[in-house]
């Protein structure tokens, strides 16, 4: 379908990491393991919540949240990666493209959101511990809980509309592993200015805003540790924190490096990395931080392991 010189492609190209056979055929197998372990990690996360009464506080609630949107995020892309490595024609669909730019930047967006909810309710337990049951009661943890699913859905379809509404008839072709947005709008053979300010916009809100939360969080409670006398006490406070914070660190720091500036953004292979980091790396590191770092979640697993355990012996005997 033609409008003047402006073409509308029906399918994308994905060009990926590399065009070597040998390359590839490794890079699906390492992919592969890696998606199974994200998957399974975070599936025994889930589990793990639901089986044990003593992870039924609200952390764990948003822990479980964290734990299916790195379930599903990861699923948004890799899949469709591990295809296009065994692929000829490494082809995506206009429709699949738009698809995958939806999920992907909806559950990216509902992840900041989110782990600046789990910042709130750590400054809470931390700050207000006598007043913690009260506050984080399950109407608001459940509201908390809807706000990030809801704002994390609703940037991400304004964002898909907005670009793939865009003529591409520069190229079909996207030198990237998945349909991102700053890969997909530079296709546009039009004014691109509009799609970067909305993506400086989002940025901005679903970005920035949640990180200035965190940060605001994370001050007032780095203010009231160390007015804790007690060496002992000092160190449980800062442990209740420590694996939330790791997440933080990872998460938000790859994000605003890749969009907080679109128009001065590195190089297209440190943009690969950086959304390989993300998307792959970092739901598969989330389970594993929480377990290691995370007294709560270690003694579970003890516990279930044990109780496992128990009842292999009496199969065997």
């Amino acid at each position: 379908m033609g409008m003047g010189n402006q073409t509308w492609v029906r399918e994308f190209i994905l060009l990926g990491l590399s065009s070597d056979w040998d390359m590839q055929v490794f890079l699906f197998v390492l992919f592969l393991i890696t998606y199974m372990v994200t998957v399974l990690g975070n599936l025994l996360i889930v589990l793990l919540i639901r089986l044990d009464s003593r992870l039924r506080t609200p952390m764990y609630f948003f822990l479980t949240n964290l734990s299916l949107v790195d379930i599903s995020y990861a699923t948004s892309i890799i899949p469709q990666m591990l295809a296009n490595f065994l692929a000829a024609h490494k082809a995506i669909p206009f429709v699949s493209c738009a698809a995958q730019l939806f999920f992907s930047l909806g559950l990216g967006g509902i992840e900041f959101v989110l782990l600046a909810v789990m910042a709130y309710d750590r400054y809470v337990a931390v700050c207000e511990p006598l007043r913690y049951s009260v506050i984080m009661h399950g109407g608001l943890c459940t509201r908390l809980a809807i706000t990030s699913w809801v704002s994390g859905s609703t940037n991400s379809f304004i964002q898909t509309a907005i670009t793939f509404q865009l003529p591409m008839c520069t190229s079909k072709y996207i030198d990237h592993i998945s349909c991102e947005l700053l890969a997909v709008v530079r296709l546009a053979c039009v004014d691109i200015s509009t799609n970067e300010i909305a993506i400086m916009v989002s940025s901005i809100v679903l970005l920035m805003t949640p990180f200035c939360l965190v940060l605001l969080s994370y001050v007032q409670i780095i203010s009231t540790i160390l007015k804790i006398r007690s060496t002992e006490g000092r160190k449980k406070a800062f442990h209740t924190c420590a694996s939330h914070l790791t997440v933080v660190v990872l998460c938000y720091g790859m994000a605003i490096f890749t969009y907080i500036q679109p128009r001065s953004s590195p190089s297209v292979l440190q943009e690969k990395l950086i959304s390989l980091f993300y998307a792959v790396l970092t739901p598969m590191l989330n389970p594993m931080i929480y377990s290691v770092r995370n007294k709560e979640v270690k003694g579970a697993w003890q516990k279930l392991l044990g109780q496992f355990s128990g009842i292999t012996s009496k199969l065997a005997n």
